[in-house]
């Protein structure tokens, strides 16, 4: 199965379109690179909420790695992010993420890891066994493993 970019292997994708809002927009007229990570959040968010529904809460990102690759403008209107797993390991999975105008263009591309959480200790967890497995099935279903 082809990847989100190129020599890598995605699946279990989620996508959401966000409107690109006035106070998204610095001085420069460009959306700031702070934004950026709302957005791949936003994508990030849908994606694991459809994997584990409401225990998706249970996971924090660890890392994230956005190279930019065209401004967006607020005449662009809104944003389409595309968000899908790579792999995933002990406590985390990998996702890459992609952002585009409404045109098409490519904005940004990201990779980001996101580990589970113990809400009580207040730091990294094993992946449940369910949790494993929910990921295993996602992955086979859309032949990635």
């Amino acid at each position: 199965m082809d990847g989100l970019f190129p020599g890598t292997v995605t699946t279990v994708t989620a996508e959401v379109r966000i409107q690109i809002r006035w106070r998204d927009v610095d001085a420069y007229g460009h959306v700031n690179n702070a934004v950026f990570l709302n957005y791949l959040e936003e994508a990030r968010d849908r994606l694991v909420e459809s994997l584990f529904g409401a225990d998706a809460w249970d996971f924090v990102v660890a890392r994230v790695a956005i190279d930019f690759r065209s401004e967006l403008q607020q005449r662009d209107r809104e944003v389409i992010v595309r968000c899908g797993i790579t792999s995933f390991g002990t406590s985390s999975i990998r996702t890459v993420e992609l952002v585009h105008a409404a045109d098409g263009r490519l904005s940004a591309e990201a990779e980001s890891v996101i580990v589970a959480r113990d809400p009580e200790a207040g730091r990294s967890r094993p992946l449940t066994e369910a949790e494993r497995n929910t990921l295993q099935r996602a992955m086979e279903a859309d032949g990635a493993v």
